[in-house]
């Protein structure tokens, strides 16, 4: 009985601990007496701290930048600890009611995003006359290393303070318009010749003429022209000096379309208001001639503000429930396309509800497979790594928390899921609950396609023919 009520009263003291906060005064204080707190370094907290304070030297937020000093990556601003220290002596000791005096600090080493430092100060010294204390204050990484050392001046305070904690508001990083520094990026590049495909509704017109606007695309809209003639009246579009393409109906759009993609009459086809499985049976014809030696698979390429780096996403739109086989040729296409915007050697996760191989998960399976075949050269350009669980994929602090040491983990730029369902649900979730920008892009025949759902935003549309332009230019040079 007395065993279980000092574990209920234990219980509810650290449940009343997360509510309120609690006060020590001066006299309650003896030298000795010392409280902590650890908090782990996330992207975020960088950016946020950027923001707040206005330093945005690039060490802190560039990481290619950061990547030629004698840090060799990102680090975070030596002051967030600093304001670690202070959170610490304003909510635990001496806690609400502390008047800061003064703080020496020595900055020992770099603090990188992952890891996880404890944050403590250690009263040293006491003066009743006036009511100050002096604190030795140090942070130390997970390692054991002390990062941070220093001392504190403060006055305690002399009257006891009980205070219901705060609820702070949630606060959200936008890094801007993430469209607009992608068509920056593609400026240099002439607009290609795009077939839409049956762009019979407001939403898939527009981007089209949005496309041609921004010199992405040079449309030729393949649709029944009083059909497409009617929207245009109705939504107030101007079609003088667009190219079209009069077929009777939705399945004679693709297949016309696609026709002139594998005669090179356009160097990518775009949908419109037509369903996917419509547009990608024409691809797949033996007639239309676009099919190549690799199989066709979809990406998203994404941004959200929580992850430092653009990603990619791949198969959420084409292979319902892809083989080992299938899985090859999705991450050679996802390789690819990051090669093109950029990234010269991707590190690709391939992702598993687990991180450890099970012969009962088929996904583990051919996660260790495809690594292997990595390793033994027939998949080159990138550095892969999985079974990794999604957090373990996109989390430092994850994957340390579970002892994996990888090159991929925390750091990926290729995200391989096991099937469609689940790639599909991801990248919906990060659009719509994380505010990820996106692009879709199907690759693997002889032209990009530029795939998009009728749910997705002009931003969306516009974002993949930029990536669509990109891929049409390499293909000039690069054949497929």
């Amino acid at each position: 009985m007395t065993d279980t009520v000092r574990s209920t009263s234990h219980e509810n003291l650290l449940h009343d601990e997360l509510r309120v906060l609690r006060n020590l005064t001066f006299d309650e204080i003896s030298i000795g007496d010392s409280a902590a707190m650890e908090r782990t370094l996330s992207t975020e907290d960088i950016q946020l701290f950027a923001v707040m304070s206005g330093d945005v030297n690039p060490q802190h937020l560039d990481p290619e930048f950061a990547a030629s000093t004698q840090f060799h990556g990102v680090i975070a601003h030596g002051m967030w600890g600093a304001a670690l220290i202070s959170a610490v002596l304003g909510t635990r000791l001496p806690g609400p009611g502390t008047v800061y005096l003064a703080q020496t600090l020595r900055f020992l080493h770099p603090v990188r995003v992952g890891d996880t430092l404890t944050i403590s100060v250690t009263v040293t010294a006491r003066e009743p006359d006036n009511k100050r204390l002096s604190l030795r204050c140090s942070c130390i990484n997970q390692d054991g290393k002390i990062v941070i050392e220093g001392d504190a001046d403060v006055i305690a305070p002399s009257e006891k303070i009980v205070y219901s904690r705060t609820t702070l508001p949630e606060v959200r990083i936008s890094s801007g318009d993430k469209v607009q520094r992608l068509l920056e990026h593609v400026r240099p590049l002439s607009a290609i010749r795009v077939a839409v495909v049956h762009p019979c509704d407001e939403l898939s017109l527009s981007a089209a003429l949005d496309a041609r606007q921004a010199r992405l695309i040079e449309p030729l809209l393949v649709a029944p022209r009083a059909k497409l003639e009617a929207v245009a009246a109705a939504a107030g579009l101007d079609l003088t000096g667009i190219a079209i393409e009069d077929v009777p109906h939705s399945h004679a759009a693709a297949a016309r379309a696609a026709e002139m993609a594998g005669k090179g009459e356009v160097e990518a086809l775009m949908k419109g208001s037509l369903h996917t499985d419509e547009l990608m049976a024409a691809v797949l014809a033996a007639s239309a001639g676009l099919r190549t030696k690799r199989r066709i698979s979809h990406c998203y390429l994404m941004q959200t503000a929580a992850y430092p780096r653009p990603f990619i996403i791949s198969d959420a739109a084409i292979n319902i429930e892809p083989t080992l086989d299938d899985k090859v040729d999705i991450v050679r296409n996802a390789i690819d396309l990051a090669h093109v915007i950029g990234v010269a050697c991707p590190r690709v996760a391939i992702l598993a509800a687990v991180e450890t191989v099970n012969p009962s998960m088929r996904a583990t399976l051919d996660a260790a497979v495809l690594c292997k075949m990595a390793d033994r050269g027939q998949i080159t350009g990138a550095i892969l790594d999985g079974p990794l669980a999604f957090d373990n994929a996109v989390s430092v602090a994850a994957a340390r928390i579970k002892g994996i040491v990888s090159e991929v983990a925390g750091r990926a730029d290729i995200l391989i899921v096991p099937d469609l369902e689940s790639g599909n649900m991801l990248a919906k979730q990060l659009e719509y609950l994380s505010d990820a920008a996106s692009a879709g892009i199907v690759l693997g025949a002889k032209v990009p396609i530029i795939l998009t759902s009728r749910a997705d935003s002009r931003e969306t549309r516009i974002a993949s023919c930029a990536i669509a332009l990109m891929l049409a230019h390499h293909y000039r040079d690069h054949p497929q």
